[in-house]
């Protein structure tokens, strides 16, 4: 009898198959996309051989916080993610999406992190996934649905609450989006856009969402002095809604609130012995967003990602050009804007205790579209790698390929995603353990990560020995044709 041939065989790898239990050695066969068959060292035949001895591989890595919404689109080779073994994208979080808005104004921050008037051209989230499909990005992409989109959409005044029919307006569109197959919702209720926003608003789109069987990742209102109630809103919003909630880059921001995560992840514990809570975070004692007047207290120290009116200040920090220009830095912001800006407000012992939290996902909050990035977007996946887990020992890299997969599909609701078994899709990524590193850093972001081998992105090979391939096989993560895929 001949033995099969698959399309692609991965061989004799240390399997971290994403269930967070010890590695074990094995050939995998891929064919039609999918894993057909796991079986022992030097079994299996393939068309091509990936010859992975000495090596780890894992399912690839899902990236549950992007802002990728534009970057699909505009730059589909994706190199900044495949470099760090992702395979997976979930765009639209803080309540920034790139559809349902044909903008027909200049776009307000947040929005504007992620593009400008021209990009905002998808009415209907339906369109959107249309054009991401034609675009063929080379990682898979999730959608969520933006709160802040849908209300500059639908209503007129955004200092204050939504009215009836406003809210209506907003849900109709967020249904479109739920059945044009998008994981779910998400707000930013610390952004202007969103602010004015009560909960009762936000419970009635999370449940459009619930209803469609999708989540509410929310962006809460304060990180800073007012965390718990602001992690008590979002909690609330999703019970009441009946859907689960992802917490977004959980942090205790600012140094009055530095040494406060014990406090946060004993009550986000308290909620999810109630209800279904998930958290995800970056590997970072720095975030970055809007340049913002108000957020710059001249004690933490801020570096400017970009700026519309000075462009040549990109990469450097506030102080200096407050320094430069003879002002005080809140003037230097208001000079730079429309501008972004990284901020270096937490504590390391802060970001150890909540990435070393079990439940805690990984995810980048890159921001494309900056001229000096914040080096999460290059590096966030391989830093927890290398320095979190070899380095640091936060966790077994066991564990710590759980955080970048199982963990997350299961949280997103992709049932053959995340884990490496046949008949899961076959998302891939092979990577020497002893060598995997982030190389971005603040000064020098665009460095892609070191130790990554091969990514394979259903099934087609998307990153040879470091190198981006030009196969782009990606494919929009139906929210329900992936259920119902797990389920036949």
């Amino acid at each position: 009898m001949q033995p099969k041939i698959f399309d692609t065989v991965i061989c004799n790898a240390d399997v971290y198959d994403g269930s967070g239990t010890a590695p074990y050695r094995a050939d995998i066969g891929i064919s039609s996309q999918k894993i057909a068959a796991i079986s022992a060292p030097h079994s299996l035949q393939g068309k091509a051989m990936l010859d992975a001895s000495g090596l780890a591989v894992s399912p690839g890595f899902i990236d549950v916080h992007t802002h990728d919404d534009r970057e699909v689109l505009d730059h589909p080779q994706m190199h900044p993610k495949l470099t760090q073994g992702i395979t997976t994208v979930v765009t639209g979080n803080c309540g920034i999406s790139l559809s349902p808005w044909k903008a027909d104004q200049a776009v307000p921050a947040p929005l504007s992190l992620i593009g400008t008037q021209g990009d905002y051209r998808y009415g209907k989230v339906g369109d959107y996934i249309a054009a991401v499909q034609r675009a063929k990005p080379a990682v898979n992409v999730g959608i969520l649905i933006g709160h802040s989109t849908l209300r500059v959409n639908a209503v007129k005044d955004l200092s204050r609450a939504a009215d009836a029919e406003e809210l209506a307006r907003m849900q109709d569109l967020l249904q479109e989006g739920m059945q044009s197959g998008a994981l779910g919702f998400s707000s930013g209720l610390f952004y202007q856009t969103s602010k004015a926003a009560d909960n009762a608003e936000v419970i009635a789109l999370a449940q459009i969402s619930a209803a469609a069987g999708g989540i509410y990742a929310s962006h809460i209102r304060d990180e800073y002095n007012g965390v718990l109630d602001a992690l008590a809103e979002a909690c609330d919003a999703g019970q009441a809604a009946q859907l689960p909630v992802i917490l977004s880059h959980h942090k205790c921001a600012g140094p009055a609130n530095w040494g406060r995560s014990k406090e946060t992840l004993a009550y986000i514990s308290q909620r999810r012995a109630s209800h279904a809570v998930g958290l995800d975070a970056y590997p970072y004692i720095a975030g970055s967003t809007v340049l913002d007047p108000d957020y710059v207290d001249g004690v933490i120290r801020i570096m400017v990602s970009f700026s519309a009116n000075f462009p040549e200040m990109a990469g450097r920090d506030l102080s200096d050009i407050a320094a430069e220009w003879g002002v005080d830095q809140k003037e230097a912001a208001r000079r730079l804007h429309p501008a972004g800006a990284v901020y270096f407000q937490m504590r390391e012992d802060d970001v150890q205790q909540i990435l070393a939290y079990p439940h805690t996902m990984i995810g980048s909050d890159g921001l494309p579209h900056d001229s000096h990035p914040h080096p999460r977007l290059w590096g966030a996946f391989p830093r927890v790698l290398g320095h979190y887990c070899r380095e640091q020992k936060l966790f077994t890299l066991a564990e710590a390929i759980r955080r970048m997969t199982s963990l997350s599909a299961d949280n997103f609701g992709l049932k053959q995603r995340g884990r490496i078994a046949v008949s899961c899709w076959a998302d891939l990524v092979v990577f020497d353990p002893d060598t995997i590193s982030d190389q971005a850093t603040f000064a020098s972001p665009k460095q892609a990560a070191k130790g990554i081998r091969w990514v394979l992105v259903n099934g087609q090979l998307a990153l040879d020995k470091g190198t981006p391939t030009a196969n782009r096989a990606g494919i929009v993560l139906d929210r329900a044709s992936e259920r119902y895929a797990m389920a036949t």
